[in-house]
C-alpha cells in the first residue's frame, strides 16, 4: 500500500489520536518525540498505548509511532507501548528520528525483536551525518522507508531555510537515491506552513518530480492536497493499464519484448506502470 501521506499527531493528545484516522492519511504517526514536552513523555506513552489497545480503535491504515532517538528514551517508549498485548498487535511500524548510522536502526530493531514486535522501521534522516550515511541506513533489513527531515538538517548545518529550498536540495536528492537503491520508500519532509495549501501542493509536486513516494504532514488539512498530488492523472492510469495488459499478453505468448503506443517496454517502464496503478488504487480507497 503506498504511503502518500503520513500524518503526525502529538502522543499526549488522546482525543487527536482517536480523530486522526478521519483525515484520510495513508499512515498515522503517533509522535512521542518532538511534539511532546520532556515532562509529558510518560503521559504520552500511556495515551498512545491506551488508544492502540482500545478495541474500538481499528483504522484501516498503517499506524506508526515515532519514538525518541535510540537509547534509554527509545527503550522506555517501547516498554510503555508494548506493555499491552493488543497495543503491540495494533502497531504496524516505528519511526526512528535522528538516525545517523545503520547501528541506530539495528539497535532499535533488536529492542523490537526482544519484545516480540519485529515491525518495520521508518528511518528519519535529519542531520548531516544521517544524510551521508543514508545508503547504509536504507540497506538495514528492518528499514522499510527512509524519511527526510529538512528543518532539523538545516539547523544542524547552520543553513538558512528558503522558499526555494536550494540549501537542502542536494541532501533531499541523496535520500531519494539511497532509498531507491535499497528498494524502500522515500518520504519527503514536512511543509511547515499548514495554512498555505498552494505552497504545499507545489512542494509536493516537486517532491514527486524528485522521486519521493510520499510526504510527511503536520496537520490534517495537509492530507488531501498531498494525496491529490500523488494521485495519477486519468491518462497516466490508462497508459499503465495498457502496459500491464500488453505484458500479460506477452507473457502468455512467451515474448520477452513488446511495445505500447509505439514505445518498447522494459522492466523500468513495467515498474512505473505498477506504481501508477498502486497510487490510483490508493486514491480510489479514500
Amino acid at each position: 500500500m503506498p504511503r502518500r501521506s503520513l500524518l503526525f499527531t502529538p502522543g499526549d493528545r488522546p482525543e487527536m489520536l482517536r480523530k486522526a484516522p478521519r483525515a484520510g492519511a495513508d499512515a498515522l504517526v503517533f509522535d512521542l518525540e518532538d511534539a511532546v514536552a520532556p515532562d509529558r513523555k510518560d503521559e504520552a506513552r500511556a495515551a498512545v498505548r491506551d488508544v492502540l489497545a482500545d478495541p474500538e480503535f481499528d483504522p484501516d491504515v498503517e499506524v506508526c509511532v515515532r519514538v525518541n532517538p535510540t537509547g534509554i528514551a527509545a527503550d522506555d517508549d517501547l516498554q510503555g507501548l508494548l506493555a499491552d498485548e493488543r497495543a503491540a498487535q495494533r502497531l504496524d511500524s516505528v519511526m526512528l528520528p535522528k538516525v545517523e548510522a545503520a547501528d541506530d536502526v539495528e539497535t532499535l530493531a533488536g529492542l523490537l525483536d526482544e519484545r516480540g514486535a519485529a515491525v518495520p522501521v521508518l528511518a528519519l534522516v535529519e542531520t548531516a551525518a544521517g544524510v551521508l550515511a543514508a545508503e547504509e541506513i536504507a540497506a538495514v533489513p528492518a528499514v522499510d522507508a527512509l524519511a527526510f527531515g529538512a528543518e532539523d538538517l538545516a539547523a544542524d548545518l547552520g543553513a538558512t531555510r528558503t522558499d526555494e529550498g536550494t540549501e537542502i536540495l542536494h541532501a533531499r536528492e541523496h535520500v531519494v537515491l539511497a532509498a531507491s537503491a535499497a528498494g524502500v520508500d522515500a518520504i519527503d519532509t514536512v511543509y511547515t506552513d499548514f495554512e498555505d495549501a498552494d505552497g504545499l501542493r507545489e512542494a509536493t509536486e516537486f517532491a514527486i518530480e524528485l522521486g519521493f513516494d510520499g510526504k510527511l504532514a503536520i496537520h490534517p488539512s495537509q492530507v488531501d492536497p498531498i494525496n491529490e498530488a500523488f494521485t495519477p492523472a486519468p491518462e497516466r492510469v490508462e497508459w499503465a493499464e495498457r502496459v500491464l495488459a500488453a505484458k500479460r499478453e506477452a507473457d502468455a505468448e512467451d515474448r520477452g519484448v513488446f511495445e505500447v503506443d509505439g514505445e518498447m517496454v522494459d522492466a523500468p517502464l513495467i515498474a512505473q506502470a505498477e506504481r501508477v496503478l498502486a497510487y490510483a488504487e490508493a486514491a480510489d480507497d479514500i
